[in-house]
Parts: C-alpha cells; sequence; structure tokens
C-alpha cells in the first residue's frame, strides 16, 4: 500500500491587528519539528483596513500591519532556515511597503533575500468601480468621505504565488480562511473548481483565523468552562490538512491551553448565520453535517464537511469617516454610588439636551444592556452597586458639537453629584463602513513577485 503524503501544516500565529507578538515562535518550533509548513498572521477587522489607509494617506511607506517587525522578526530566519513559508494579510493597504519592510529585516539579519510575493487587486479605486460601487450603494455614496472600499479576494493569488516559489507572500484584504485555502492548494494542486476538498480545507481556515479562540481563550468561563493553568501562555492553533481536505485541529507544543470537541464546535459555529452556506471568496462551505472527533493530545479531528460552488460576487467593505466619537467617563464609590452616577447621568442629559443623541452606560450596575437613547432605563429596579463608572458617549459629525460630551463630563467634578472622581476623555474620529457586493469581472486580483534589491 503506497505511503500517505504527509498532511499540509498550517499554524495561526494571531487573530487580529493587536494580538500577542509573541505566539509564532512555538507554532514555528513545532512546524519546524514535522518538517515545515505555513505560518500565517490573520490580521485585518473590518475596519482596520481602513486605519491603515488613512496612515498611509500620511506616509507613503506607512499603512500595514504597525506591530509587522515584531511578529515577524523574531521568526523569520527559523521559518526560512526550515522551508516554513509566510502568509498573511498584514500587507493591510500597502502590502507592497510591508513586503520591502520585511525585506529589510532579513538584510538586517543577513539572511538571503527572501522570496516575496505580493497579491494586489482587493482596492476598488478605479472609475468603473467607483461607478459600480454607486450603482450597488445608491447614490447615498456621493454624500460620504470614502477612506477605502476594498473587496475580499479568495486563496486563487495565494497559491499562485506559492507554486511559483514565495516564501512571504503578503497580502491585504484576502477572506480570513483563504489565508489558509492558499497553501492547501498550492500543495496538493486541487482544482479550484474542487469545491468539497475546497470547502473543508476553508473550515480548516475558519477554525485557524481568531489564533487562540479554538485553543481555549475565548472558550474560558471560569467555574463553568475551565482551561488547565489559565491564559497566560495559551498556544496558537495548527491544522494539519490532508490531500481530500480533510483536517485535524491542534496547537503548538509545549503550550498552554486545550483544544477539545467543546473548544472546536464553538469557533465551528463563530460568525456562521448559516451553517449549510457559508459564504467565502473560495467556496460555500457546509458544515452543517460537521461532526468532531477528539483524538487526545490536544487534538480534534473534524469530519463531514464539504462544499458548493463559490458566490458569483465579491464582498465589498467600504469604510468612510463617520464625525467625531467622544466618550467621558466618571466613577463614583461607596454609599448610593448608583444613584449618584445615575443622577450625573441624568444631569449630563438634560445639560446637553436633544442636540446630541447620548449612550450612557452605568459600568458595574447597567452597561451591556444599557439603553442607547441615553434614558438609563432598566427592566430590573436600580439596584445598590458601591463602585460604579458613568460613561456618557455620542458621535457628531461637528467636533465641536461632540466636544460638549466631554465638557459636561469634566464639569461634574465640582457641579456634583458628590464625590465624582477619576475622570478620562476621549475624542476621536469615527470610520463608518457600508457593505455591498460586486461581480467577480470588476475586480482585476493578481499577484506579483518583488524585487528583492528594492530594500529600505
Amino acid at each position: 500500500m503506497p505511503a500517505q503524503p504527509s498532511p499540509c501544516l498550517v499554524g495561526c500565529a494571531t487573530g487580529f491587528s493587536g494580538d500577542r507578538t509573541d505566539g509564532a515562535l512555538p507554532v514555528v518550533r513545532t512546524l519546524a519539528r514535522q518538517g515545515g509548513g505555513t505560518l500565517i498572521f490573520e490580521t485585518l477587522a473590518e475596519r482596520t483596513l481602513a486605519l491603515a489607509q488613512l496612515a498611509r494617506n500620511q506616509d507613503p511607506e506607512a499603512g500595514y500591519e504597525p506591530l509587522l517587525d515584531d511578529l515577524v522578526g523574531p521568526v523569520l530566519q527559523d521559518c526560512l532556515r526550515h522551508g516554513i513559508d509566510i502568509v498573511s494579510n498584514f500587507g493591510a493597504a500597502n502590502p507592497p511597503a510591508a513586503a520591502r519592510r520585511i525585506a529589510a529585516l532579513a538584510a538586517q539579519q543577513g539572511l538571503p533575500a527572501p522570496r516575496i510575493a505580493t497579491v494586489h487587486g482587493d482596492e476598488l479605486n478605479r472609475p468603473e468601480q467607483r461607478a459600480l460601487l454607486r450603482e450597488k450603494l445608491g447614490p447615498v455614496l456621493d454624500t460620504l468621505d470614502v477612506v477605502s472600499a476594498n473587496a475580499y479576494l479568495g486563496a486563487t493569488e495565494i497559491a499562485s504565488a506559492l507554486r511559483a516559489g514565495a516564501q512571504i507572500v503578503v497580502a491585504g484584504r484576502v477572506a480570513d480562511p483563504s489565508l489558509t485555502v492558499g497553501p492547501a492548494l498550492a500543495r496538493y494542486g486541487w482544482d479550484e473548481n474542487d469545491w468539497a476538498r475546497i470547502g473543508r480545507a476553508t473550515i480548516a481556515g475558519h477554525l485557524l483565523e481568531c489564533g487562540t479562540q479554538v485553543t481555549g481563550g475565548y472558550f474560558s468561563v471560569p467555574g463553568l468552562k475551565d482551561v488547565p493553568g489559565g491564559l497566560a501562555d495559551t498556544g496558537f492553533p495548527i491544522a494539519e490538512i490532508d490531500a481530500d481536505g480533510g483536517f485535524v485541529v491542534g496547537k503548538a507544543d509545549g503550550t498552554g491551553g486545550m483544544v477539545d470537541a467543546r473548544t472546536v464546535k464553538e469557533q465551528l459555529l463563530y460568525e456562521v448565520h448559516d451553517p449549510a452556506r457559508y459564504l467565502t471568496p473560495d467556496v460555500i462551505a457546509d458544515l452543517s453535517g460537521a461532526t468532531v472527533r477528539e483524538l487526545g493530545g490536544d487534538r480534534v479531528a473534524v469530519h463531514g464537511v464539504t462544499g458548493h460552488a463559490r458566490p458569483d460576487e465579491l464582498k465589498v467593505n467600504v469604510c468612510y469617516r463617520g464625525g467625531w466619537l467622544a466618550e467621558a467617563e466618571i466613577s463614583y464609590a461607596g454609599v448610593q454610588a448608583e444613584a449618584r452616577a445615575r443622577l450625573a447621568g441624568e444631569t449630563v442629559a438634560r445639560r446637553i439636551g436633544p442636540a446630541l443623541a447620548l449612550r450612557i452606560d452605568l459600568i458595574g450596575a447597567l452597561s451591556i444592556l444599557a439603553d442607547d437613547g441615553g434614558a438609563m432605563r432598566d427592566a430590573r429596579a436600580p439596584g445598590h452597586g458601591r463602585d460604579v463608572r458613568l460613561r456618557v458617549a455620542a458621535e457628531h459629525a461637528d467636533r465641536a458639537v461632540a466636544e460638549r460630551v466631554l465638557r459636561e463630563v469634566m464639569a461634574l467634578y465640582c457641579c456634583g453629584p458628590a464625590g465624582g472622581g477619576g475622570v478620562r476623555t476621549s475624542l476621536r474620529p469615527r470610520l463608518n463602513m457600508l457593505s455591498c457586493t460586486v461581480p467577480r469581472d470588476a475586480v482585476a486580483a493578481g499577484w506579483s513577485m518583488l524585487d528583492t534589491d528594492a530594500r529600505q
């Protein structure tokens, strides 16, 4: 009987921009012990790319993941030495600049120049593309100060670059699971219409994309869903994908956290609207028949996943300037703390009046389920919290109007009620977002290999 090929190993070392930066080294060491694989970093949320575009507007060499050096620098040598490819969307609004920075890191470390590819085409800036967005979103688009418009690309360009010998692939907006699908496509040479295999690899990527969520982090509830050893050293996940797309999820060797049927089931359903129709640029994955099986040793096999023909259109996020967000907080403690905080919130609301729609939270008594209209209504009778922090927030297109929130909360120091302290205020520009879909042929996706002599 012929030997089965070793699985395609993909390890994820971040779940968002701002995640821990020390998770990659244990993943890389685990991949190296098993003969190599792919290290992915997932760093883009819905508005992260718009923030990156604002940074690029200020500096043409900015606009990529701010922690790129901390993520890639410590593991670059080991990845190149052990044949571990790096694939990430940390290029954000400026993949070429991110690629140049990685080339510079390699030069600083005295390493041979790596083969770095960049994926492009997600930005929808051409006049005909903007006209299409207006057709999709309506004339409201003409009234918006658009910061960025990006389509979610799939795995095709990633796979093509890896097949061409790229050791590092830097993308901007690609779908999170596509970071995993790309290496599997490149490794096994699947047809791009092999929906069942791509569907399975997509769900492997879905389990990896949020990092330690699947290894115990977001799962943990003390006393109800305990994770042995706590969460200070939670390991990042690794998927073993076979030639049929089937996969096992585990984690980096020698790390904390856990992978079991419960952690995997929770992540399987995370952000999934319809388990039978999980839409991505690569496939419509179907996990409605999925089953999980614990293999022991923090390894879980997932079976029963398939896929259907990919959507005809690609999702697009359009981010635009949405005015100013003002937030101000003040604390009350001790006798009648909650009553004083309520009175403070009511005072601010009366003084500001209808000029602003306020969000008022009583942190420690009423916050997550508070009233967005600022009325501080509660289904329960007012409580008796003895450590309550009042938060008042509002947004407005006019900065001066938004600033009133900050001044009114600051004035509570002396204007009462009694005993308020610890005021903190924040005023920052707000980004809002609209989404639509556009035909695939309106998006000119592609990739190119960086000239490795072009270093910072």
